[in-house]
């Protein structure tokens, strides 16, 4: 997911009430404190007088990805001093460049490396802010899962998030939620649930798996900006509403372009929007359709129009319903 989460996504994803806290994409961090602005350009929900947050008002937790306990904890403080109010350490990007560089989930080899990394974090920013993690199952195989999983709590974490996937299983399905139900009984901080969550039956099936009260989305509030709308309505009234039609989607695609556009180059916006709609054609024909229609468009005004023909004007979204169960991630 990295190079869609951005604050331009998080606006638009967050614009209706629902979302608890979102994450952003995360900040490598190698052997050094990086510059102020490096924190910024990940979050520029930082540069305000008042707790980072959407514009709507959801609070947004910084993440920061190494492996040099050191390193991270000078990070943190460098965070901390910005203004963040939470620092998430991220253990489970499965990207083989990352990996290779000894970070994400690599470190799940070890439970006394991820151990050694929260416990540094956390004694740097102390109690002023708490520090969350977010785990697979492991990296080659599950052997190490509870051990990884108690590493991050007994070194001071205060929420933990569990993909439920090894690194070698990357996003091939299923996603194993009841080896997070594992994790969540032997815990006793909060265990959040992530992976695989697509519709209302996925997130049932999720929670009754996993035992958690709370899921991540992640792949899944890109595919359907509704999701978690939808999750919330059926908890509200047991009515499930329809599926996301296709101008819904198309909507929050031609907003995020335009507003993306108005600071970088089209053809940057081009390989944004072919990314998320990448994702929105995983789960819907309709998305499939145009994205294989569109796919080897390099402007973004002809993408724009093969994405909005036969439609009407698109408005701009109020359109998004979201739950407060539901998080979002990098």
């Amino acid at each position: 997911m990295e190079g869609v989460i951005d604050a331009v996504t998080r606006d638009l994803l967050t614009r209706a009430p629902g979302f608890d806290w979102v994450v952003t994409e995360f900040v490598r961090v190698v052997d050094a404190r990086l510059p102020p602005r490096v924190f910024y350009k990940h979050c520029p929900e930082l540069e305000t007088d008042t707790a980072p947050a959407t514009p709507s008002g959801v609070p947004v937790t910084l993440q920061l990805l190494g492996s040099d306990p050191a390193a991270l904890a000078a990070n943190a403080r460098q965070a901390l001093r910005l203004g963040a109010t939470g620092v998430d350490l991220n253990f489970g990007c499965p990207a083989k460049l990352v990996n290779r560089h000894d970070g994400g989930a690599s470190l799940l080899r070890d439970p006394r490396r991820v151990h050694a990394a929260v416990a540094a974090v956390h004694a740097a920013v102390g109690e002023a802010i708490p520090v969350t993690a977010k785990v697979r199952l492991g990296f080659a195989d599950r052997r190490l899962a509870l051990a990884c999983a108690l590493a991050t709590q007994d070194a001071g974490a205060q929420r933990l998030v569990v993909h439920g996937r090894t690194r070698n299983e990357g996003y091939r399905p299923p996603a194993h939620w009841e080896w997070i139900g594992r994790i969540r009984q032997r815990l006793s901080i909060p265990v959040v649930a992530n992976g695989d969550i697509w519709t209302l039956e996925d997130y049932w099936k999720a929670r009754t798996l996993s035992g958690c009260r709370d899921v991540m989305l992640g792949r899944g509030a890109l595919a359907d900006p509704r999701l978690a709308g939808r999750i919330r309505h059926w908890q509200a009234t047991g009515e499930r509403l329809p599926e996301t039609p296709w101008h819904a989607r198309a909507a929050i695609l031609a907003e995020f372009a335009a507003t993306q556009r108005s600071t970088l180059p089209d053809r940057v916006v081009t390989s944004l929007l072919k990314q998320w709609l990448n994702h929105m054609r995983q789960r819907d024909a309709e998305a499939a359709r145009r994205f294989q229609a569109l796919k080897r468009i390099t402007q973004l005004d002809a993408l724009l129009e093969g994405l909005l023909e036969g439609l009407a004007a698109p408005a701009p979204h109020p359109s998004f319903q979201a739950t407060t169960e539901a998080t979002l991630s990098a």
